[in-house]
């Protein structure tokens, strides 16, 4: 009976359901302007509720409301009411930072801290395909296997893909009271992913703020920690997410992943200025797939050029924390969920992705150690 409720579950049922639910000024939910968005999939239910920031309180109550009356319908499995509340753009005359590395605009006040997580770090690229998601889980590996206890975040809405890389497709269960997710694990790391949260050939048809709220929650509804460091891997692109994610997380640096070819390094180039403008520390550049061994004859390819991650690094003055070689073990094993610092934490595979990590822990430290020694203004 259950899976012909959800199979019947329309979004005119979830509207149906918010007409009772009342926003601060008394008018239905259902017909409020600030319902942006309604997502109905296999007995999921994702709802988007745009606010002014200044109002975002007062509609707390009504984010409350809204998921308890959806969830009270026939079928509903889960429901994801997301609060979004965007502040205006800032103004056309304020001029990007300089490539410099360490200047920037005043970095804006981030509303998003994780309690129970020292350091948070986003893996980014300019462009989809350059291998910013294996990067990520094996950056992961490669700290926790420096001693520091390591969370992963995918947060790659559109396209998750750490359920895959991580061997792991279980949903993560909630604490007691169910407000909040508790992480699942593999391979001594802490993961979430909304891929852990709908099916893998679900598409995930959202607008901008949606994407934010979900990252959003994923970071503070989910009981973290304790952590030295969380991975973030970032949706690819410079776009709105990205930058929001910028400006509204706590972020102790990023990382840059591309391939060597002039294409990849344009995006490249546009994803450091994008965290420079907001102060956000670049903690160096990874070269994915930086050469081709062949297994039979031994024979060097450059299939994507070579070096030209590492002279834009230095063109940036920003660091090279290293090259990954295309390889089809790393590809192969990625595949099947069992990441190359798992299965084969021997090879000259993981050997590299071992300097990368080591690179982006000596990063972290004098970013870290930098902040401490901050002048502090004393009144007297």
């Amino acid at each position: 009976m259950a899976s012909n409720d959800t199979a019947e579950l329309t979004e005119d049922m979830v509207r149906a359901a918010l007409a009772a639910v009342r926003t601060p000024e008394g008018v239905a939910l259902s017909v409020s302007p600030a319902l942006s968005g309604v997502v109905v999939t296999s007995g999921k239910v994702y709802l988007s509720v745009n606010v002014d920031p200044a109002q975002a309180r007062a509609w707390e109550g009504v984010r409350g409301a809204a998921e308890a009356a959806v969830k009270a319908l026939p079928g509903v499995t889960s429901a994801l009411v997301a609060l979004t509340a965007e502040r205006k753009a800032a103004p056309a005359s304020a001029a990007p930072a300089a490539h410099g590395h360490g200047h920037g605009a005043p970095a804006p006040s981030r509303a998003i801290s994780v309690p129970g997580v020292a350091a948070i770090i986003a893996v980014a690229s300019g462009k989809g395909g350059v291998g910013k998601s294996t990067t990520s889980i094996n950056l992961a590996l490669g700290l926790r296997d420096l001693g520091l206890k390591v969370g992963l975040l995918d947060a790659d809405i559109y396209g998750p893909s750490v359920p895959r890389l991580s061997g792991v497709a279980q949903k993560p269960e909630t604490t007691a009271d169910g407000k909040t997710m508790i992480p699942l694990e593999n391979f001594g790391l802490q993961l979430m992913s909304i891929g852990f949260l709908v099916e893998e050939d679900t598409p995930m048809i959202w607008r901008g703020p949606m994407v934010m709220s979900a990252i959003s929650q994923m970071l503070k509804d989910v009981k973290w920690g304790p952590l030295d460091v969380l991975v973030v891997d970032m949706p690819p692109g410079t776009g709105d997410a990205q930058l929001t994610m910028a400006q509204q997380v706590n972020l102790a640096g990023a990382v840059i992943v591309s391939t060597p070819q002039d294409l990849a390094l344009i995006d490249a180039r546009r994803g450091v200025a994008m965290f420079e403008r907001v102060n956000i520390p670049i903690l160096g550049v990874v070269e994915n797939m930086s050469h081709f061994i062949c297994p039979h004859c031994g024979g060097r390819s450059d299939i994507f050029g070579h070096g030209g991650a590492h002279a834009e690094a230095d063109k940036l003055g920003v660091p090279f924390l290293g090259e990954i070689p295309l390889h089809m073990r790393i590809r192969e094993m990625s595949d099947a969920g069992l990441p190359i610092l798992v299965c084969d934490p021997d090879s000259p595979q993981a050997a590299a992705y071992r300097h990368v990590a080591q690179g982006v822990k000596a990063a972290l430290e004098r970013v870290q150690a930098s902040a401490r020694k901050a002048p502090r203004i004393v009144i007297e």
